[in-house]
């Protein structure tokens, strides 16, 4: 037994199997005793000690254990999983003198736990040949299998050796590959190709395996229509149709699943429900699809957004009516329903093709068409007219009409901090073990809460440290043991670049629990973080200066409480409060910390609190003189610069900048604040300096990780959306995934709404992906309830950058799409009249005009047009020969207008 410790100590583990069978029954169960021990005790060694033991560790644990279930648990131990070199074989060697029936037990327990590789797969794959025994079906092992087969396709020399070749020459492969069709996603491996028809790929050999009799056909098909109709994601779907495709569905298949075909036509992503639509017209050219059935069927498809499939059905259904009138009854219904379609020119097509198969004497039906028509725009009134006379249906416009926004934001006041130790200790140490500690992203949603629980938890320390700092110490140390810094201390100060909120906790934690000496508390404090060239570095700069401030707080008991505390969730602090903060402090003879009296100011709501100002200015202190100053001086902490550009040129002297790529930024400037340089902390320097913007892009982390942002400056949204306007640009350009996430907390700072919001906003609207453009909705949506959205600026802002070719104009057309959904037609219509000008003064139609005039469109049918300015170029638009869905859709929006208009006409 000792000679086998001793091997472990040394890492030695081409050794270990053989001192391991060396060892009898009583043998083995004392040396695993101690491998237990030792591998407690290498958890706390530093991991280059950790990595020279840590293979033969495992293979002594497993080769020690005797019972299968606790091998298999050993073997999957996280902290031994750490190699390159597989150790398995190293196992197997250990396990030689194991009965089959007992391996066997070993490898469907391996097979239950969520690993999934090919070194997995290879190990568990050679336990049941020992064994003797069926091979496992896991999940996690069919994916392991799925990576052995990707893997063994490759050797050496010899090149890539045909997919079908591997697949025939593995014992298993009539048992796993069917499992891949029940798996929740398509491992990887199996999933890429290079193009659907490719001979050497999986859905190729599948098809091979099926033809040769490896696999049952019938089978493969079944469970790749029920994948079909169960959904997933598209990658998923496109390679169940492809293998679906590659066997051939029989005419009897087809037949019998009708319902299936139905479901994947309404429901599918586009090219299964375009596949399922094919069937269904095979279906009903051989009879075994009735009019009732086909109307069933058509409903749902005439409901989807692709124009495509609705255009594909309509040609279905004229198909039937032309064969035979008696179904009229049956289909005409369900043709009508595309009267509710946006795109004006499937309306003129099922239009059209009611005209032509209505029968004469069946005045119900004529009568039931004739009300769904009623919902058809003016474009259309001279045909329906024409075909049902005078159409008495609602008028969408009819009485006053109201705008649907969503209610207007309420702050919500910060509950009082924690001053019981228990309840401080719990959110101290949520935040400090959050991801937003680590390093990663917190999300956009949980931003506001996260801000108010940090500045709750931070002022709650303060209090507590000053009550019972012994009591509380004692809990954080509990509460935190196995955390790096409490275990080995801070080893380096924090840098602006990468500043989190768990950061700033994790610093005055430390201080408490003396982890940070008071020279490094000192040197913190004295630290200039404010020299950041852009404006994440310097917003963090004056998180990091406050932490290290309340370090020293907290060490030597100086102050009370924190002045700096927001109000409400936004960041914002009541002036009033303050005030008495600040009386507080003058009571008990507490000078005010610098950083933390600044970001008080920096908070404080100034519009209309000149009672405060008078209050502040009575107090007789330095602070109270600065705070009242400050308030009455109401001046944003740095004033923006308007960019000076039109939607047709750029002007001189505006801050347009041409990139190295060639495209045009069109970002903002902003003006000094000299009270910030000659009053404020160094950290907070940056903030009062002149800016001209930078369209580089920084190396910080992405700007979702930073919700402290807008707490820093809850008074001043119009600075910070200039000085975070870079990322937005690329929002709109190739940035990443969530990078407008700043926008709906941009849009409950306090301050005027102007340029900066409303290009930031403009961003947003176009951006790249589609969660940031509903981000940006939403901003929209609560901007316009409170009445600070300026429409035409908006539009203006948005017809600059689709003219410098920053924004893509059927990104836009989505946006305006989803606010319009939401039933704020007017606010949208308002936006959209300012930007359709410049487009439609554009030589070329731009890509996605056309669905931007249908948007257009419908909000001028249901809300009119009352207080909407002209839209230039609009009428000669519409006025153009050809059917282009920009002209169809300029005439709807043409024919609306004028309709409102002979509305207002006595």
């Amino acid at each position: 037994m000792n000679d086998l410790l001793t091997a472990v100590r040394a890492g030695a583990h081409r050794e270990v199997p053989a001192l391991v069978l060396g060892l009898d029954l009583a043998g083995r169960r004392a040396a695993l005793a101690e491998l237990k021990g030792l591998r407690k005790e290498a958890r706390g060694w530093d991991w280059r000690r950790q990595d020279k033991v840590r293979k033969a560790l495992l293979v002594a644990g497993a080769g020690c254990h005797t019972g299968a279930a606790g091998c298999a648990t050993w073997i999957g131990g996280r902290d031994l999983r750490s190699w390159s070199r597989s150790p398995y074989p190293l196992i197997l060697t250990a396990l030689g003198d194991r009965d089959p029936a007992w391996l066997g037990d070993l490898a469907h327990r391996l097979a239950g736990r969520s690993t999934a590789s090919e070194a997995e797969y290879t190990f568990i794959s050679e336990l049941v040949r020992l064994a003797g025994c069926p091979i496992p079906t896991t999940d996690s092992l069919v994916e392991g299998w799925s990576e052995r087969i990707s893997t063994g396709r490759w050797h050496g020399r010899s090149g890539r050796v045909p997919l079908i070749g591997v697949l025939r020459a593995d014992p298993h492969v009539a048992v796993l590959a069917p499992r891949l069709f029940e798996l929740p996603e398509l491992p990887a491996p199996v999933g890429w190709y290079d193009t659907p028809d490719s001979s050497d790929h999986w859905p190729a050999a599948l098809r091979a395996l099926a033809e040769e009799g490896v696999l049952d056909r019938s089978r493969l098909v079944e469970r790749c229509v029920s994948r079909l109709v169960r959904g997933g994601k598209t990658g998923d779907q496109r390679f169940f149709l492809t293998v679906l495709q590659q066997l051939g569905v029989t005419e009897d298949e087809e037949r019998t699943h009708l319902r299936d075909w139905a479901g994947m036509a309404a429901d599918g992503i586009s090219v299964v429900a375009s596949h399922a639509q094919d069937v269904l017209a095979r279906l009903e050219a051989r009879g075994e699809l009735s009019a009732r059935e086909l109307a069933e069927v058509s409903g749902p498809v005439l409901f989807r957004r692709e124009k495509k499939l609705v255009r594909g059905q309509l040609i279905l259904l004229g198909k039937v009516l032309g064969r035979d009138a008696s179904t009229a009854g049956e289909l005409l219904p369900v043709v009508a329903e595309v009267f509710g379609n946006e795109d004006v020119a499937l309306q003129e097509r099922a239009l059209k093709l009611i005209a032509r198969h209505l029968p004469a004497d069946d005045a119900p039906l004529r009568e039931e068409l004739s009300l769904a028509a009623a919902q058809l725009g003016p474009v259309h009134r001279e045909a329906v007219t024409a075909l049902f006379g005078v159409v008495d249906g609602p008028d969408p416009v009819a009485g006053p009409y109201e705008e649907m926004l969503p209610p207007v934001p309420v702050p919500s006041r910060l509950a009082p901090a924690p001053q019981d130790v228990a309840e401080l200790v719990e959110e101290v140490a949520a935040q400090v073990k959050s991801r937003s500690w680590q390093g990663s992203t917190p999300g956009a949603l949980a931003a506001a809460s996260g801000i108010s629980a940090f500045e709750r938890t931070l002022d709650g320390l303060v209090r507590v440290a000053r009550t019972d700092r012994a009591g509380l110490a004692q809990a954080l140390r509990e509460a935190l043991a196995g955390e790096w810094f409490i275990e080995h201390g801070i080893e380096r100060q924090p840098e602006p670049a990468y500043m989190t909120t768990g950061h700033a906790l994790a610093l005055v934690v430390g201080s408490l629990l003396d982890r940070l000496s008071d020279e490094t508390i000192a040197e913190g404090k004295t630290r200039w973080t404010g020299t950041g060239t852009c404006a994440h570095a310097a917003l963090n700069g004056v998180l990091i200066a406050r932490a290290w401030e309340v370090a020293g707080a907290v060490r030597f008991d100086r102050v009370p409480f924190l002045l700096a505390t927001p109000t409400w969730h936004t960041g914002s602090l009541d002036a009033a409060e303050l005030v008495e903060r600040l009386r507080t402090y003058q009571l008990l003879g507490v000078a005010p910390g610098p950083a933390d009296f600044s970001q008080a100011l920096l908070r404080v709501r100034r519009t209309g609190e000149q009672t405060s100002a008078e209050a502040a200015a009575a107090l007789g202190t330095p602070e109270g003189d600065r705070l009242a100053a400050w308030i009455r001086a109401d001046e944003p902490v740095a004033p923006v610069l308007r960019h000076g550009l039109t939607s047709d040129r750029p002007s001189a002297g505006n801050w347009w900048q041409r990139s190295t790529s060639g495209l045009r930024h069109v970002l903002l400037a902003t003006r000094e604040r000299l009270v910030i340089q000659q009053e404020f902390p160094r950290s907070f320097h940056w903030l009062g300096r002149p800016h001209v913007p930078d369209a580089r892009e920084c190396y910080h982390w992405g700007a979702e990780q930073y919700p402290h942002w807008t707490a820093t400056l809850p008074e001043d949204g119009e600075t910070l959306a200039a000085w975070l306007m870079p990322d937005l640009l690329r929002t709109a350009d190739e940035g990443p995934r969530g990078g407008a996430w700043s926008l709906p907390p941009l849009m409950e700072t306090g301050g005027e709404a102007g340029v900066a919001l409303h290009l930031a906003l403009a961003y947003g609207l176009g951006a790249r992906h589609p969660e940031d453009r509903i981000s940006a909705v939403d901003a929209l949506l609560v901007l316009a309830a409170q009445g600070r959205l300026d429409t035409a600026l908006l539009g203006r802002e948005l017809g600059v950058l689709v003219d410098h070719d920053l924004v893509k104009v059927n990104r836009l057309a989505d946006s305006a799409r989803t606010a319009a959904a939401t039933g704020a037609y007017r606010t949208v219509l308002g936006v959209l009249a300012g930007v359709l000008p410049t487009l439609l003064a554009y030589e070329k139609a731009p890509r996605g005009i056309g669905d931007l005039l249908a948007v257009a469109a419908e909000c001028a049918e249901h809300c009119g047009t009352e207080g909407i300015e002209p839209i230039d170029g609009l009428a000669a638009t519409a006025g153009r020969k050809g059917s282009s869905q920009t002209v169809r859709q300029a005439a709807r929006l043409h024919a609306a207008i004028q309709a409102h208009g002979d509305r207002e006409s006595p």
